[in-house]
């Protein structure tokens, strides 16, 4: 996972047969293919992606990925923190776009390839290149052409069910990942029964709860890494076992081993 010059965005690169559960970000996501083939299960059913194709995905958006044959694929992508877009969908619009969605996980557009390879280039490969000027200019172009070709803009929030039992059950997991509560617990949160939580949960999210936890003791532990805490203190904190546990999972998950990350993150 290499270092990105640009605040507010992380970079991978990755050459893998690995094949990743379902699972969401917590920011968007923008790549391109290098080679091989992906194959996936996104929001808006199961999609592939060859060499030179873009692939886009939103976050909260739960996905899968698995290599087209035994080659395995090779991709970059780059990950932007939420408020990026919605900044620049102000400055193009002059309005304020409360939700942003990307509608294609996967497209042809040689333009978006091109920009995302010249950013990726300025922003990952170079980053010593003392040039912010160059970096921000070319950003906004990348994020005008995504906004303006693969994306949709909203001033109303999206239809959501952000006050009813499943979202207080999940709202619970968000508030303190490390928790170590039960199916009881969250039933109880949501008022129903816990097999009417299962059935709820996964129907709703995306994943069961078990897994969702999971993934947002990951993020946690992301987070803490990148701030610079220590891999056995992010374990603990973010509510794992011990480091061993979050390594896997990370690996799981993410392609790339917490080491690996807080190497890129130094």
């Amino acid at each position: 996972m290499p270092r990105c010059a640009i605040a507010g965005i992380e970079a991978t690169m990755a050459e893998t047969a690995h094949a990743f559960p379902r699972h969401s970000h917590d920011r968007f996501g923008v790549g391109v293919i290098v080679s091989g083939g992906h194959k996936s299960a996104s929001g808006r059913g199961p999609v592939e992606a060859r060499a030179n194709d873009a692939i886009m995905v939103n976050p909260g958006e739960v996905h899968d990925g698995s290599p087209l044959d035994e080659r395995g694929r090779v991709w970059r992508m780059l990950y932007f923190e939420p408020p990026m877009l919605a900044g620049a969908a102000t400055e193009l619009s002059g309005a304020a776009a409360r939700e942003i969605e990307l509608t294609q996980p996967v497209v042809h557009d040689p333009l978006l390839k091109r920009l995302f390879e010249r950013l990726f280039a300025v922003a990952v490969l170079a980053p010593s290149v003392p040039d912010d000027l160059a970096r921000e200019h070319v950003l906004l172009e990348l994020l005008a052409h995504l906004l303006s070709a693969h994306a949709t803009r909203h001033a109303q929030a999206l239809p959501s069910h952000s006050v009813g039992p499943i979202a207080r059950a999940k709202a619970r997991i968000d508030d303190d990942p490390a928790a170590p509560l039960t199916l009881a617990d969250l039933a109880d949160e949501a008022g129903m029964s816990r097999f009417q939580l299962l059935r709820g949960f996964a129907h709703q999210v995306g994943l069961p709860p078990h897994a969702y936890r999971m993934q947002r003791r990951v993020v946690s532990a992301r987070q803490l890494i990148a701030r610079g805490a220590s891999l056995a203190d992010a374990a603990l904190a973010a509510g794992f076992a011990d480091q061993s546990h979050m390594t896997r999972a990370f690996v799981r998950l993410l392609g790339v081993t917490p080491a690996n990350y807080a190497a890129a993150m130094r």
